[in-house]
């Protein structure tokens, strides 16, 4: 028996890719298995080759593995682009229909099904994805009751009739494989998973679930990949908990309408990608000179343009930390587990209005649309901190009858109001101001009001800026990543300490204010330091240069930028020529 196995589905966009893969990962995720799933699909509607690969283990996984045990093909071309991922003796499950062949240099056992056929004998082509599940499952020698629940939950409200001809189509779909292959192949089957609760999701959901537990009840935003589906989630939820999602005629108008009402004391935010943040840089800077907290989601992808609009890329970085004119605080978070997105988020709420800021999320493709298991969240570790926020407090009264807004304070934070406060009237301008708010072009006051905004960010405490495993106090290397590279840098590091080497690993998760001297204890640590990014100049490698001041000798990138996350061996062979 084996304790992991990969397993991916292909096909056109568009005939249930997605449905095949969900019902397969859910069902193994309720019998307590850890998975990750990754989607390759093409930027439109219908049509397009598309896969699902997931991984499943006893044991917690975060990123898509090196190879491919089993492959379900719905077409030839899925065969020939996937077929090459199979490991030596893996297995490809195709549908009859299309007279499925072995392309030369696969050495894989090919197994013809008829999908299709079976799927329309019990009414509708369209449960041939059904079929497929079954067929996985008799290979895997996988209990057909695991997928019972699942199916019903996804079609009882069509009726008890379609639940049972979607068993029927599994059923029938196992009992076909079982024929031809003799029974379940004996090196396919998967060590029992643990039976315990985890959930099963994309860091997008994350994302949308800790906006909800931080209090957000407004999400402006105009739909893009792959920020869409936080939301797609709110839209459902957020009014149950008296809030709302207002889709905008562009991401301009979202961030203003997020802008204004934070303004109003509501929590509220936005999500984009790069073409939509590069919109909302003017908007940015407006927060950042009135003060105003706003939490706004970058989903990277591939750029610049429209670029690779359904591709991975972590090519923002500089974008998100410099892209506003003129000089505004501003913090970046940058999650790596949907897990971390979670609490990254309500701490990004949190930020926004205790140092009254833009707050910027920084994700990837790979964790916003990667689904994988993330252990019950800890409800009990939310807080809600508002900072000076003073709308539930008297004001004095004032000798002008107006409110010093932006007040000089030591810390440089200011207390807070909102409109129709009583003695809190003050005014709000995108040009430089006094206290109050008025216009005012004084030198004097311009250089008081800079240093004001700019010294807000000194006092700045994240309890974890950087996540890092560095037992070592002489390490070979020091390995660097950020966002969803983790996983695979996790890998490829067992590797390499399997190999003998002591290797450090550090991953950062306060990219701007940047923890350099936190970042420079681990740096001193090691013989060598490796950046691993995916972008094609070393944004991240460029940044620790800045602020640890880590030579350039010393200093290697392992740089991805062809659309596809990096597999563990990639960052395992580069990095061990490195070292």
């Amino acid at each position: 028996m084996i304790n992991q196995l990969s397993w991916k589905v292909g096909g056109q966009q568009g005939e249930g890719i997605d449905s095949t893969g969900e019902i397969f990962a859910i069902a193994l995720n309720r019998q307590g298995y850890y998975l990750y799933g990754y989607r390759h699909f093409s930027s439109r509607i219908k049509g397009g080759h598309t896969s699902n690969k997931i991984r499943v283990s006893t044991q917690p996984v975060r990123t898509i593995s090196d190879d491919l045990d089993v492959l379900v093909a719905f077409d030839q071309e899925t065969i020939d682009i996937d077929g090459k991922e199979l490991r030596e003796g893996g297995v490809i499950i195709a549908d009859s229909k299309f007279d499925p062949q072995l392309p030369e240099g696969i050495n894989a056992r090919l197994f013809s099904v008829p999908f299709t056929q079976i799927a329309e004998d019990l009414g509708t082509s369209l449960m041939k994805n059904m079929v497929a599940v079954g067929a996985t499952g008799a290979l895997l020698d996988l209990p057909l009751d695991y997928f019972q629940n699942v199916v019903e939950e996804m079609f009882s409200r069509k009726g008890q009739k379609v639940v049972d001809n979607n068993m029927k189509a599994i059923a029938q779909g196992a009992e076909y494989v079982r024929k031809e292959a003799g029974g379940s192949l004996e090196e396919f089957k998967l060590e029992k998973g643990d039976g315990n609760k985890r959930l099963f999701m994309i860091g997008n959901d994350a994302i949308a679930l800790g906006a909800l537990a931080a209090g957000c009840r407004l999400m402006a935003a105009y739909p893009i990949t792959p920020a869409s589906e936080i939301m797609e989630y709110l839209i459902k939820k957020l009014s149950q908990y008296g809030g709302t999602v207002i889709q905008t005629e562009d991401e301009i108008a979202a961030v203003t309408m997020a802008i204004g009402a934070n303004y109003g004391g509501v929590r509220s935010m936005t999500a984009s990608a790069g073409p939509g943040l590069s919109l909302m840089t003017e908007a940015i800077g407006l927060a950042g000179m009135t003060e105003t907290p706003i939490v706004i989601v970058d989903t990277q992808r591939g750029g610049p343009s429209t670029g690779l609009p359904t591709k991975q890329e972590q090519s923002d970085m500089n974008a998100m930390i410099y892209s506003t004119h003129g000089e505004i605080p501003k913090i970046v978070l940058a999650p790596s587990t949907a897990e971390e997105a979670f609490y990254d988020t309500i701490e990004a709420f949190n930020l926004a209005e205790e140092y009254q800021c833009p707050v910027i999320l920084l994700s990837d493709l790979q964790l916003s649309l990667g689904k994988q298991s993330v252990n019950p969240l800890d409800y009990n570790r939310i807080q809600i901190r508002r900072g000076k926020y003073m709308a539930d407090q008297q004001l004095p009264d004032s000798e002008d009858g107006t409110f010093k807004r932006y007040q000089f304070t030591e810390d440089g934070i200011s207390p807070r109001v909102v409109p129709g406060q009583k003695n809190g009237i003050h005014y709000v301008t995108g040009v430089e101001h006094n206290e109050v708010g008025l216009p005012s072009e004084s030198p004097e006051n311009r250089k008081k009001m800079m240093d004001k905004r700019l010294k807000k960010l000194d006092t700045l405490k994240l309890e974890q800026p950087v996540y890092a495993d560095c037992p070592h106090d002489e390490a070979d290397a020091l390995i660097i990543g950020i966002g969803s590279t983790r996983g695979a840098i996790e890998e490829a590091r067992g590797r390499l300490e399997a190999d003998g080497l002591k290797i450090n690993h550090a991953h950062i998760r306060l990219l701007a204010p940047f923890p350099a001297d936190v970042v420079k204890s681990y740096i001193d640590k090691a013989k060598k330091v490796i950046v691993v990014e995916q972008n094609a100049t070393g944004q991240l490698a460029d940044q620790v240069v800045l602020h640890t001041g880590v030579s350039r000798d010393k200093m290697s990138r392992i740089l991805k930028y062809d659309g596809n996350p990096f597999l563990p061996s990639e960052i395992y062979n580069e990095a061990k020529g490195l070292i």
